[in-house]
């Protein structure tokens, strides 16, 4: 198993979050890696990432888990178990007013050792995420 994580305190509730999350059509206006997500964030929905890296091609995920405003999960990958990748987005509120936000890609398959040699650290666009997500719901 390999993973990456990053996380962001923010000044905002978990439902607004939450409402940020799961706009779909938004997310190129504040997360600068995605080009466009097509599909509708809900469960069991299946949604198609167009990254900034390879804009060209669709990266798949379905949404396996859906619990708001508090933890979502977007899993995707190759048949029979392979190579796939799992998102998970944690929100934990705190006394404050505050949310902690929290992500996580996590990569396991026989195909790992191959394919994550050819992968992108994508460390800097998860962080990027989290503070894109942060400015967003504080900025409005």
């Amino acid at each position: 198993m390999r993973a990456y994580e990053a996380e962001s305190t923010i000044q905002a509730p978990p439902e607004r979050i939450w409402e940020i999350l799961t706009d779909a059509p938004q997310y190129p206006a504040w997360d600068s890696g995605v080009v466009r997500l097509e599909g509708r964030v809900a469960p069991g929905e299946m949604l198609s990432i167009f990254s900034e890296a390879n804009p060209g091609r669709a990266f798949p995920a379905r949404v396996v888990d859906f619990q708001p405003p508090r933890r979502m999960v977007w899993s995707g990958g190759a048949p029979l178990g392979l190579f796939k990748g799992v998102r998970t987005f944690t929100l934990t509120p705190d006394s404050g007013g505050r949310t902690r936000f929290h992500v996580r890609e996590e990569y396991t398959g026989p195909l790992l050792s191959m394919i994550w040699k050819s992968m992108p650290d994508l460390g800097p666009s998860l962080q990027k995420f989290a503070t894109g997500l942060k400015a967003k719901a504080e900025g409005g």
